[in-house]
């Protein structure tokens, strides 16, 4: 009976060992076939990729991947593990492809990224650089720039819809 339950211990720790997520740190990404979690955009820009690891309580970590820190810092606002200080940050260096903890790297503004946040991160110190509270500061800022031309666009269309919905009515009133 001893020998039935080893053959089943092995088999389970092979399957763990051979899932290639080493339960901690960013993951592999599969370059131009991957999708941001959040603008849903293929990652292919290497430089400004990001990756959020989070631990659910009830399970293995989950991994998930942004084209721009930006959508990464958005996305994970309203998460409940948000400020969990076990929830990892991962973004590129842009200056030597690596991954790095995205709390600690420094950004650099004005970079041409993904999703337009514009910045770039580094593990290299830098007079002009940002830490990540700044990073998320600025971040917010050009959402809110962005959001504002949304929602007076949104609200434009919806006053012509409703414009649109009326007329008839008029025209109608004046056949009769």
């Amino acid at each position: 009976e001893r020998m039935k339950t080893i053959p089943a211990w092995v088999f389970v720790l092979l399957l763990i060992s051979c899932s290639g997520d080493p339960g901690q740190g960013p993951v592999g990404v599969n370059w131009d076939r991957d999708a941001c979690e959040r603008c849903r955009m293929v990652l292919s820009d290497r430089a400004y990729a990001a990756q959020v690891r989070f631990f659910p309580e009830d399970g293995r970590s989950k991994v998930f991947k942004f084209d721009d820190i930006g959508c990464a810092v958005l996305w994970l606002e309203d998460k409940p593990w948000n400020r969990d200080p076990k929830t990892e940050i991962w973004v590129r260096d842009r200056l030597s492809d690596q991954w790095i903890d995205a709390r600690t790297a420094v950004y650099i503004k004005g970079r041409v990224t993904p999703m337009a946040y514009g910045l770039g991160a580094q593990s290299q110190a830098d007079p002009a650089g940002m830490n990540f509270t700044q990073a998320r500061s600025h971040i917010a800022g050009v959402e809110q720039r962005f959001n504002v031309h949304g929602v007076a666009l949104l609200d434009r269309l919806r006053k012509q819809a409703a414009e649109r919905e009326v007329e008839p009515s008029t025209k109608n009133g004046r056949n009769k």
